[in-house]
């Protein structure tokens, strides 16, 4: 969630936070804030709502200094009002702390500092912190005016242990100027290294426009940052020396180019995608035992009798699309869970599993969290066959994850702005479609003809794609006005297009704020029949297959009880029955999800954008759930 900016150097703060915070903005809008030092003197202006509100305070007020700290803030404790904003400040007014986490015990410590004559001025979690560093500052004996980093230091490492939870965090404290601390514990932190300079930050967008040399920090790690050079520490206060690594290409820079809206920008972004996935994965020259080129050895396939994939929100309905080509492609038992209640009730180990953790960002807290309890379960067991093989699906190959586990399969979406998804989640299928094609050849679970059939259809997918955006962008905006008012709308799916009917529901939900919900065809019966009449739309995927005859009479019973019905299926006399149809090319049902997801993303967009709905940065959202 919330996203932190801090900046040491030679160049004044304030513009290079605000920048950050900019291009962090996608992690949490609620609240803005920064604070600055100019001698001893600390400057906090904070603003409720988006950032343009900051800028506004700061351009008129002034945030002078070289050292500052920054904070875009999505809620989690306390209302989003500018009182619960970050900075927050010991009641001197000299300590100032930002952080992204949730600080667990922060009740306990509350009570303990109000018992102590400390007066809260909000309602966050976070506001003990700068409290207790204060009140460590003081325990050290440390007179005002003889203060410097490295006392600082040691109040930070001497408060780490005290906070349960999970924290990136960055300390200012007045009479230190020339420094700052940061610290991380399962939340994202990077160090940007420049010259004489160093910008820390959660994530590498903030940071691209700064450097492109970066310290991501490791779990448990505090820094100590001056214009001289970086002090990094682990845990337990040993001193440590790592090598920085670099940003690679241009796809940290978000750019909305001519589109109203990132988001808008990033669905017509999805052919390109494709196209970069096949030319990557799918290059001249593979063999029938070898169909896709995919970054691991033969070992990585060996032994691999059961996978489960462990995922939240939209990466969940990639893993059920890719536990559908998984099982019924490549003939290998797959179960999907959510991160967030594997952690709590984790099904008995079972020998030969591999483990695939999907996160666009690569930050998500319960993904994260449940990759290493199942690691560690594994780890504990005494025979060979349980021991943990994990891999993880994500568009950062800088993340946190791809610190954790072993195996990375990068997606290669490039920055996404929107926080509701859509080129990732389209990688996130591709992704799945590759070890799905992987597997099934290495099983001999599909014929060389079946596979060949499959990867032939993978290649023409960009330009489908390509002609599905501009036919679709043009159909779902005039389409859009009809749908504006909707409260209620139902999708409708069958076979591998259950999930996708998922992810069309959970689009319109996140950016328009309409109650939708997505039901396997088949089970519309079964009770939620009783909530159509005429003013609730049904959206049928219906792709010729298998249960396509089916799917039809689902969608006929719909029709019946009056329901406006918008197909989302290739053109034909089958069709007929639709009232709006939302046309695809004629495809295998094995394809058809890469297709049908775009009518679906686009609608649920158009219909946002006429209701004057702030698309890519809805309410209640950030791009990257990084507390559980």
């Amino acid at each position: 969630m919330c996203g932190i900016v801090a900046v040491i150097g030679s160049r004044d703060a304030a513009p290079l936070l605000l920048e950050g915070l900019r291009q962090l903005e996608y992690r949490g809008y609620d609240s803005a804030g920064i604070a600055t030092l100019q001698g001893k003197d600390l400057h906090c202006l904070r603003a409720k709502g988006k950032l343009n509100n900051l800028t506004v305070r700061v351009d008129s007020e002034g945030a002078p200094g070289l050292c500052g700290i920054g904070h875009t803030r999505w809620a989690t404790h306390g209302k989003p009002e500018e009182h619960n904003a970050h900075p927050h400040r010991d009641g001197s007014g000299r300590v100032a702390v930002v952080q992204n986490g949730i600080i667990e015990n922060h009740r306990a410590l509350r009570e303990e500092l109000t018992a102590a004559g400390v007066s809260f001025q909000s309602e966050t979690d976070t506001e003990v912190i700068p409290h207790l560093i204060a009140a460590q500052l003081q325990l050290m004996g440390v007179d005002e005016g003889d203060g410097n980093g490295n006392v600082l230091l040691e109040a930070v490492q001497a408060v780490l242990p005290r906070l349960q939870g999970a924290y990136a965090l960055a300390v200012l404290w007045a009479d230190a100027p020339g420094a700052l601390v940061v610290a991380r514990k399962a939340a994202p932190l990077l160090i940007g290294l420049g010259e004489g300079e160093f910008l820390c930050a959660s994530d590498t967008p903030a940071l691209a426009g700064f450097t492109r040399t970066i310290l991501p920090m490791e779990d448990g790690e505090v820094a100590l940052l001056s214009p001289l050079g970086i002090e990094l520490y682990d845990a337990e206060g040993a001193r440590q020396q790592r090598t920085p690594t670099t940003l690679s290409g241009s796809d940290h820079i978000a750019d909305k180019r001519h589109f109203r809206h990132f988001m808008l920008k990033e669905i017509h972004e999805q052919p390109e995608t494709a196209r970069l996935w096949v030319d990557r994965h799918l290059p001249v020259g593979l063999t029938a035992a070898n169909p896709v080129a995919l970054p691991f050895d033969e070992s990585f396939y060996e032994g691999v009798e059961r996978i489960q994939i462990l995922a939240c929100g939209t990466s969940r309905h990639a893993a059920l699309v890719g536990a559908y080509l998984l099982e019924q492609f490549a003939g290998l038992p797959t179960t999907v869970f959510y991160a967030s209640e594997f952690r709590y009730a984790p099904p008995p180990l079972a020998p030969h599993t591999l483990t695939i953790g999907v996160t666009q960002s690569g930050e998500t807290a319960d993904t994260l969290a449940a990759l290493s309890m199942d690691a560690k379960r594994r780890q504990a067991h005494d025979q060979p066959g349980y021991a943990p093989k994990q891999l993880g699906v994500t568009n950062r190959t800088e993340s946190s994850l791809a610190r954790q586990v072993p195996h990375i399969l990068d997606i290669g979406a490039g920055i996404e702005v929107g926080v509701a998804a859509t080129k990732t989640f389209l990688g996130q299928l591709l992704a799945f479609y590759g070890l799905a094609v992987a597997f099934a050849a290495r099983r001999g679970h599909r014929s060389e003809t079946e596979i060949s059939a499959l990867l032939e259809e993978l290649r023409a997918l960009p330009q489908h794609l390509e002609h599905l955006v501009e036919h679709h962008d043009k159909g779902s905006e005039a389409l859009a006005p009809r749908f504006a008012d909707t409260q209620d709308v139902i999708f409708l799916g069958r076979g591998i297009n259950y999930p996708i009917a998922l992810e069309g529901a959970l689009k319109l939900k996140e950016i328009s704020y309409i109650h939708a919900e997505g039901y396997p065809a088949g089970e519309m019966k079964h009770g939620p029949i009783a909530l159509l009449d005429a003013q609730v739309p049904v959206v049928s995927i219906a792709v010729p297959g298998l249960v396509f005859d089916k799917v039809l009479s689902n969608a006929q019973e719909a029709k019946a009880r009056d329901a406006q019905l918008i197909g989302v299926a290739p053109e034909g006399p089958d069709t007929a029955l639709f009232d709006e149809l939302l046309a695809v090319p004629e495809m295998s049902e094995w394809i058809s999800p890469l297709l049908t997801v775009i009518p679906m993303q686009l609608l649920s967009y158009h219909i946002a954008a006429h209701r004057g709905l702030d698309v890519d940065q809805p309410r209640n959202l950030a791009k990257s759930v990084t507390v559980e």
